[in-house]
């Protein structure tokens, strides 16, 4: 776990410029390459900076790779870096306890991840990176019916060879199941990024290197080819981001209000409960709540900020500005990160509250 996530540090951190530079939906603000990175960033310190675990915990996969999503979680960078510590919490659950990974709890964690990234958006849509972790699992379970629940590192194998293909298979369809990718003629950003970090899985897994030429067929992906954000219209909006404790009734309220006010509304819950329902004879209880990491893109933040904090005390409330400067001139060649440095983040005008 601890290497795939090293891993996928570097290999979003290389490929930030071309993600950014295709990344035109849900808006054409050119940041889904760094959301990625930040997000994934994250969890690996997370890891680095975790106290020497015991003989009883250290060989937990599933342990590891929940701390690494609690982290990515609590400092997520806008729709894709949400939905990819959506994805790791979720695929967390069923490895908790286990030592080692194999292709029947593959084939489990990507079908617990999917289903949680779907459920986690108001408004889910297809062909996003959505769609191609769908297309991962499902083809996780189809290797994992195959070969009977197998669990040798063969099986394994198989099963990473045929996720990777599916997400690549599923990555580039999406440029036909979304009319401005099919206008702009390039695949969906956030879904080369699924497919680059479930690459990097196969690879450190496997003990093989990635496999770039995944990326040489892709619309848009060439180091020459323009950024397409740039020539965009400029979405006004902000996006709105913070974490906040709960009940299951107010964050219903929450999701609904949000839809009202805005689009791209992702919900997802942090770490468990934090208390339990009041019963009538303990007047110490304390009504049952929930951490969320919540997400809007919305005209005007104040009516966002003023609905979260009626409800709650939200805690690292970020405002970022959805438009970018347009003002980069054809001289500006774009610039690959090594993937030692962090890249700069065009746009995100972020106003802490």
């Amino acid at each position: 776990m601890k290497r795939w996530l090293g891993k996928a540090e570097v290999v979003l951190g290389n490929h930030s410029d071309r993600l950014n530079a295709i990344n035109i939906f849900p808006v054409a603000d050119g940041d889904t390459g760094t959301n990625l990175y930040l997000t994934v960033r994250a969890a690996v310190s997370a890891l680095d900076d975790a106290a020497p675990e015991t003989t009883e915990t250290g060989n937990d996969v599933g342990a590891v790779l929940s701390r690494a999503g609690q982290a990515a979680m609590e400092q997520a960078r806008g729709n894709s870096g949400t939905l990819f510590a959506v994805f790791l919490c979720a695929a967390a659950e069923p490895l908790a306890g286990k030592s080692r990974l194999s292709a029947p709890l593959l084939a489990t964690a990507l079908n617990r991840a999917q289903i949680r990234a779907w459920s986690a958006l108001s408004e889910p849509v297809a062909g996003t990176m959505l769609s191609v972790l769908e297309a991962a699992a499902h083809a996780a379970q189809a290797v994992d019916a195959s070969q009977n629940s197998d669990d040798s590192n063969h099986a394994l194998g198989l099963s990473l060879d045929a996720v990777v293909e599916a997400a690549f298979q599923a990555v580039v369809r999406t440029e036909n199941e979304l009319a401005p990718l099919h206008e702009a003629h390039v695949v969906d950003a956030g879904g080369v990024g699924m497919l680059l970090v479930l690459d990097c899985l196969r690879s450190a897994v496997l003990g093989e290197d990635i496999q770039d030429e995944l990326l040489d067929g892709l619309h848009g992906y060439k180091l020459q080819d323009p950024h397409i954000h740039e020539h965009m219209p400029a979405d006004d909006g902000v996006e709105v981001m913070c974490t906040i404790s709960l009940s299951p009734l107010n964050a219903a309220i929450l999701r609904q209000r949000l839809d009202e006010m805005g689009d791209s509304v992702i919900m997802s819950q942090v770490g468990g409960v934090q208390g339990r329902e009041q019963d009538d004879d303990d007047e110490s209880a304390v009504e049952a709540s929930y951490r969320w990491r919540v997400h809007v893109h919305v005209p005007d933040p104040e009516p966002a900020v003023a609905l979260i904090r009626s409800l709650g005390e939200p805690t690292d409330i970020a405002v970022s500005q959805l438009a970018l400067p347009r003002d980069k001139g054809p001289e500006a060649a774009p610039q690959e990160p090594t993937g030692t440095e962090e890249p700069s983040i065009p746009g995100q005008s972020r106003h802490d509250y």
